[in-house]
């Protein structure tokens, strides 16, 4: 993927994409954050187990998508920090929210480091790095792991 490539498809000159975007990287990382902003709806289960459970459901169908992966693979191939940041950025806003509501119903919710390393990560790493499967079982598993009975 190339700047001239991106301006020859959408029919501008070069110069009119560098001037908005400077590079590969910072025009990927603006569509994967434009792409992710407020694509996976927070749940609310009434439990965060429950939210965290269909929230991890819900980003593997998201991971599984092949166009998804390919923009996640290409923000973080090309993007460095910029695009791992717009890869991290709004899932871990998500995280946040689950883990806040579930405070002020009064339960115990671990921090957000915890539950991003235990449930966020894994299912990125698993999604962009290897070619194992993220069926539902495996999902659920990461937050039975974070959440033990």
């Amino acid at each position: 993927m190339t700047i001239p490539a991106v301006a020859a498809r959408a029919g501008v000159h070069a110069t009119t994409v560098y001037r908005r975007w400077g590079s590969v990287g910072e025009l990927l990382a603006d569509v994967t954050t434009s792409r992710f902003t407020g694509e996976i709806v927070v749940p609310d289960t009434g439990s965060v187990r429950g939210d965290l459970e269909r929230y991890a459901s819900d980003l593997a169908k998201d991971l599984g998508d092949p166009d998804t992966l390919a923009l996640v693979r290409a923000t973080i191939g090309t993007g460095g920090e910029q695009g791992a940041a717009a890869c991290r950025g709004e899932r871990r806003r998500q995280l946040e929210a689950i883990l806040e509501r579930a405070r002020a119903r009064g339960e115990q919710a671990p921090s957000l480091e915890h539950t991003t390393d235990a449930v966020l990560a894994p299912l990125y790493y698993r999604a962009v790095f290897t070619d194992f499967p993220l069926t539902p079982e495996w999902t659920g598993s990461l937050v039975s792991r974070l959440l033990p009975d």
